[in-house]
């Protein structure tokens, strides 16, 4: 970690004390967010961008618009209910405002195919709406329950990013982004990409 944080960045660690839900595990951050605009970046999605990373593309979106960003693609039709879905203003732009945001609806009552991946930028208001979260799906807090009602306070948009998501919490995304970010080593991904052609 000390060859790749810069100086002027202090890392802090918090512990989620027990798996209660993503909007719990936000919620834990809060002492060390304080009254601040943050991020909240999941391990389990990977995107790989040409031009710039996607919480860079988002950070100047949010700055561009104010408010709260969360970062989505479109994904399959049968495959919305593994995820949190939005429905917004107009789905084919990159920006649009978020109206409504549901955790894992089932495929006839999905309100589109916009799915919430692990990227978002956040303002602070969502704390108190952490703290006075229910339990939601799954008996956990859901931060999407509080991302709902944060849209109904103010301004929350979706962001379709440019990029290629791996959703490395399945076994066939991670094995994706394996081979993809193998097959482009420096050093490795020729003679990755020669082994390939022997299977």
């Amino acid at each position: 970690m000390r060859n790749v944080v810069p100086n002027h960045v202090n890392c802090i660690y918090v512990r989620q004390p027990k798996a209660l839900g993503l909007g719990h595990a936000v919620l834990c951050a809060k002492p060390a967010i304080g009254d601040e605009p943050f991020a909240v970046v999941l391990p389990d999605d990977i995107v790989e961008s040409e031009q710039s990373g996607c919480l860079k593309q988002m950070t100047e979106a949010c700055a561009q618009i104010g408010g709260s960003v969360i970062g989505v693609e479109k994904v399959p039709m049968e495959e919305v209910s593994s995820y949190g879905v939005v429905s917004v203003d107009n789905e084919e732009r990159h920006l649009s405002k978020i109206h409504h945001i549901v955790e894992k609806p089932p495929v006839d009552e999905a309100p589109s195919n916009l799915a919430v991946i692990g990227r978002y930028i956040l303002q602070p208001e969502i704390f108190n709406i952490l703290e006075n979260t229910s339990s939601g799906a799954g008996g956990e807090i859901q931060l999407t329950d509080a991302i709902e009602e944060l849209a109904q306070q103010q301004s929350v948009h979706a962001f379709q990013f440019d990029g290629i998501r791996y959703d490395c919490g399945s076994k066939m995304g991670f094995l994706k982004a394996t081979v993809q970010y193998a097959l482009k080593h420096p050093e490795l991904g020729e003679d990755f990409a020669d082994y390939l052609k022997t299977l």
